[in-house]
């Protein structure tokens, strides 16, 4: 007998299954590009009350974004290393290609920025090497497409003839390592009173936020907000809100103790990815002018200056308005 507890985790889906003998005994999938590492987790626990001996598991590889997928695979290797046993790493295109039903086709997988990852397969084979490129060059081939998120069963059934040891990457990835010692997580109205004694800390003489002002912004069911913690205490947070057809920074502050880590930058790639994901045209924050360490941040991950507003700060203190584009 062979369970295999299957995970993948290369697309906006997180998908969790585990089958014996070829016979599928539970499959799990959350669709959200921003929960991966929340989600797979609690999948797999719920799918371990099914059976909870396993063999073996099977990861997908990818492609796809960095950040989902390397979640995927760092939790199935640990997993297998845990309990002993042996981790299998599956194509995750191969796996949308099972059981099409077609002779010529390709599969692709969002890689954002417009472009598609993607393979051509003939009769059931792949006949091409994964590669990324934008829509227009993979639709210009004139063939059928198939965009779908892989299954965790398809990945179980490829386990018995794949085992790929490395991730299937294509491109350099964007993000850089999460910030050492430091937990992101989804802000909670039990943080309320730990962000606003980091605000009256940090904005002493600039008229902080009112412990009642955090209080109505975390219960706001359209905002994000998250916080970052070190050894359990919050050193800094973030928020944003949809305002039309974009989405604004509210906030964006980390302890003084604690800059220079990485923590605004991890920030601030997590309220872009929401935004993204809210399908709005463009992501707008203000800045000081002279906020030298803030504005270089920004330019760095496409925001441009469109206009600055005398005295939003306080008399003489002027504000930078930066808009970053999210849809061409």
């Amino acid at each position: 007998m062979s369970v295999i507890l299957a995970i993948d985790t290369s697309t906006d889906r997180t998908s969790v299954a585990i089958v014996r003998d070829g016979k599928p005994l539970v499959e799990l999938n959350h669709d959200d590009p921003l929960a991966h590492g929340e989600i797979l987790p609690k999948l797999v626990k719920e799918a371990l009350l099914a059976e909870n001996k396993i063999d073996c598991v099977a990861i997908g590889m990818g492609p796809g974004p960095f950040t989902g997928l390397r979640v995927g695979i760092a939790f199935g290797q640990s997993f297998a290393l845990g309990r002993g046993i042996p981790w299998i790493g599956v194509s995750s295109l191969d796996a949308i290609a099972v059981n099409v039903g077609e002779e010529d086709f390709i599969v692709a997988i969002d890689a954002r920025r417009k472009e598609l990852f993607w393979a051509r397969y003939f009769e059931g084979k792949r006949i091409s090497e994964p590669a990324v490129n934008v829509h227009q060059i993979v639709e210009e081939l004139g063939v059928h497409i198939v965009r779908r998120p892989p299954t965790a069963l398809a990945i179980a059934e490829l386990a018995t003839t794949q085992n790929l040891r490395e991730p299937s990457y294509i491109r350099r990835p964007d993000a850089y390592p999460l910030p050492t010692g430091i937990n992101f997580r989804a802000a909670a109205m039990m943080d309320a009173v730990a962000l606003y004694g980091l605000e009256k800390e940090i904005y002493s003489s600039e008229d902080p936020w009112s412990l009642a002002q955090f209080k109505e912004e975390l219960a706001a069911k359209d905002r994000y907000y998250i916080v970052a913690e070190s050894e359990g205490k919050v050193v800094g947070y973030a928020g944003v809100m949809p305002a039309g057809d974009v989405t604004d920074i509210l906030t964006m502050t980390v302890d003084s103790h604690y800059r220079r880590k990485g923590i605004a930058r991890e920030f601030l790639k997590r309220l872009i990815d929401w935004s993204r994901n809210k399908k709005v045209e463009a992501i707008m924050l203000e800045v000081r002018v002279n906020n030298l360490e803030a504005i270089p941040l920004y330019e760095g991950n496409g925001f441009r200056t469109i206009s600055q507003r005398p005295d939003y700060y306080g008399p003489g203190k002027d504000a930078l308005v930066m808009r970053k584009e999210l849809r061409s």
